[in-house]
């Protein structure tokens, strides 16, 4: 145990963002948190962001905020979003709903928006909210799901993409990191396979942005999602984001009218005009609230740089990797996280028959992965919140559970 304690030290002192470990606020309850790819920690910065709040914006401010800056805060959020994870220029992403919400809105736009084809296509293994929405959308418009099946290890590849889509294809839903195996989809060349069979193309980020790179604008990208609650810290909740490619916003209509996406939101008027912007993919009054936490973790993401990010992402993954080569694989642990790190996220899922049981002893001892069934733990790597001796802990800890499992 001594080389790896060395290694992980070593990693520590050299790595230029460990710093900002201590940015975010501790748990005297926790020793190892592994499960950033599932809920980011707090920041320290927040709780008096939320304080300010209550006091001035909300609390001396009231509804004149809405003026100053409530009503704009969902695309201005979503600007900031879009320039500093998603390569995409301003006016075309905004923070609203939930993903499930947001999900329904740009999916339903997008296949009413190649009427005539007939078919939509998604993996098997993509995450259960995608595909149960599609199943809901492919059974209100009379479509037809045509599912690529995919190796629970691995994801979606262009070839396995390209084998399905005809002429029928209206619209392709992949998640960029698939949510069980970390497997970092290939964005740019799936793209191009849809788009050259007339598809549109819609992306989940939820366990990429902030912490793997993106190019929408330059990768072509039609429609994007994510939740904001993993490696964009913004608290359980907090709402998601929505990515339109500013060439589809006339000819896209999303199914949710709501006053916040009209032309004239205070006109009161009798009839529904979209906003010509991306205030028209907007619905309800916006989750000022739930907002507010994520600003925090931009602020971290601009100041280390998300290329930065991307580079300790892959140190901690090799790191986690080597640890479970040497301590975990013995004990017959399987590796189910693509090794190239080109084709790898910030999360890396190892399958063991008793981990169902090893995570609740895990979760008592204050070490903190999540099981995902039927026998994976993934081990969520948020770069600017872990250190490789909490990673190297938290490994320890699952040797040592499995021994007594």
């Amino acid at each position: 145990m001594n080389q790896p304690d060395t290694l992980s030290n070593a990693l520590d002192r050299d790595d230029p963002l460990a710093p900002f470990v201590g940015r975010f606020i501790p748990s005297p309850e926790v020793v190892s948190y592994l499960d950033g790819n599932s809920l980011g920690r707090p920041l320290a910065a927040t709780p008096a962001r939320f304080a300010e709040f209550l006091t001035r914006d909300w609390g001396s401010r009231l509804i004149r905020s809405w003026d100053e800056q409530w009503f704009e805060l969902p695309l201005v959020l979503g600007d900031r979003i879009g320039a500093l994870t998603l390569g995409a220029a301003a006016g075309q992403t905004a923070v609203a709903d939930s993903t499930t919400v947001m999900l329904y809105k740009l999916i339903r736009a997008a296949v009413a928006a190649r009427p005539g084809r007939t078919e939509i296509v998604v993996d098997d293994d993509n995450f259960p909210t995608d595909r149960f929405i599609l199943e809901g959308v492919a059974r209100e418009r009379g479509m037809t799901l045509r599912w690529i099946s995919v190796d629970p290890a691995r994801g979606v590849t262009a070839e396995q993409v390209r084998g399905v889509v005809t002429e029928e294809t209206a619209l392709v839903v992949v998640s960029h990191v698939a949510y069980r195996s970390g497997y970092l989809a290939d964005m740019a060349a799936i793209t191009r396979v849809a788009h050259d069979a007339g598809a549109l193309v819609l992306w989940d980020l939820c366990h990429s942005v902030g912490v793997v790179p993106i190019e929408l604008d330059a990768w072509h990208v039609d429609l994007a999602v994510s939740c904001t609650y993993k490696y964009l810290n913004g608290g359980p909740g907090s709402p998601a984001f929505g990515y339109v490619a500013n060439r589809l916003h006339d000819e896209l209509e999303q199914p949710i009218w709501g006053w916040m996406g009209a032309e004239d939101v205070f006109g009161m008027r009798d009839k529904y005009e979209p906003a010509n912007s991306m205030r028209r993919y907007l619905s309800g009054t916006p989750p000022i609230v739930g907002m507010l936490a994520m600003e925090d973790m931009l602020d971290l993401i601009e100041e280390a740089g998300i290329d930065a990010i991307r580079e300790k992402s892959l140190r901690l993954t090799d790191h986690a990797l080597t640890l479970v080569d040497e301590w975990l694989v013995p004990l017959g642990v399987a590796v189910a996280t693509p090794r190239e790190q080109e084709r790898r996220g910030s999360h890396v899922t190892i399958t063991h028959p008793k981990f169902k049981a090893v995570n609740e002893v895990l979760w008592g001892k204050g070490v903190i992965p999540d099981f995902r069934n039927p026998d994976g733990i993934r081990i969520g790597l948020s770069p600017l919140s872990t250190s490789f001796a909490e990673l190297r802990t938290g490994i320890a800890a699952i040797r040592e559970a499995l021994g007594e499992a």
